[in-house]
């Protein structure tokens, strides 16, 4: 899984039909300070997230394990929403 910021959407008029009525952010990877580390990805929207929100992602074929989400084509989704990170030792 993956820290990550939303930092904006994208809007596509025409796209694969197994993505029809999902939402798209972009999203960037983050250290637990915050800070960005990764190039920007789309993820499709599982939580209704918004942009400034740290969020959680996942990739993969995990992101399909469940049957309404099994052949579609998606490769990184945002599955949770963050409150708060808590480091050990911090």
């Amino acid at each position: 899984m993956i820290l990550a910021k939303v930092i904006g959407t994208v809007v596509a008029t025409r796209k694969d039909e197994t993505l029809e009525g999902t939402k798209l952010m972009i999203v960037r990877r983050v250290d637990t300070e915050g800070k960005y580390i990764e190039p920007e990805a789309v993820a499709v929207d599982y939580v209704g997230c918004g942009i400034g929100e740290f969020v959680l992602c996942a990739t993969g074929s995990s992101v399909r394990v469940e049957e309404s989400k099994k052949g579609k084509t998606i490769d990184m989704a945002v599955i949770g929403i963050i409150d708060s990170v808590d480091k050990a030792g911090a």
